[in-house]
């Protein structure tokens, strides 16, 4: 019986994905380069960064760090202008709450983090949150979920990991633990064999847990 989620946060509880995009589409457009949306996810789907288009046309690593800085910047630019709601996640977890202890990982850095969430009211349903200064390696290494089970204190047969990405998914599975993929059109290409469950929306959740 699952006591435990680990929620992903980006296309999860929020829809961050597409404006992380376009900031990076942006950035790299100043130096002259096109990033593809197939192009990107398919850096994306195994961990990857935008940013190996910009290595590759053989800019330095002095540009490219100017260049990163300039692309955070225009990401939270969209953080504080575009709608990052998707309906009825508050809800789900309200509900999810009242049988479970839940947990955020994230990839996010933890100054957006908080900038997502002000005033959404989603973290009061977690018991913590690890962002990506809070583990050694990234998804898709297994890191970031095993100190999920540490600081729960849980077995990975108590607990279950609700991801949408490819590379979430495979941090679930090098960490032995169960995944639930939600549907996203923005990861839709990406190779989901390894899940144990789908889902079309967060509401569907609870169907899979009771």
């Amino acid at each position: 019986m699952k006591k435990y989620i680990l929620f992903d946060n980006d296309g999860v509880l929020v829809d961050t994905e597409i404006w992380y995009f376009e900031a990076n589409k942006k950035a790299l457009k100043e130096l002259g380069l096109t990033l593809y949306m197939d192009i990107y996810q398919e850096i994306m789907a195994r961990g990857g960064t935008a940013w190996e288009i910009a290595i590759n046309a053989g800019i330095t690593n002095e540009i490219i760090n100017k260049k990163r800085i300039q692309r955070d910047i225009y990401y939270q630019e969209f953080l504080h202008t575009k709608n990052l709601e998707i309906p009825n996640v508050r809800k789900v977890l309200a509900n999810l709450s009242k049988k479970y202890k839940m947990a955020i990982v994230t990839t996010s850095r933890r100054v957006d983090f908080e900038l997502i969430h002000k005033n959404r009211g989603l973290s009061e349903y977690m018991q913590f949150i690890l962002c990506v200064e809070d583990y050694e390696r990234a998804k898709p290494y297994p890191d970031p979920y095993l100190k999920g089970l540490a600081l729960f204190k849980a077995s990975n047969e108590q607990t279950i990991v609700v991801e949408d990405s490819q590379r979430g998914l495979i941090s679930a599975v090098n960490a032995n633990i169960q995944c639930v993929i939600v549907k996203n059109e923005f990861t839709k290409t990406h190779d989901f064999s390894k899940a144990n469950y789908f889902i079309d929306n967060l509401e569907q959740l609870e169907t899979i847990l009771n």
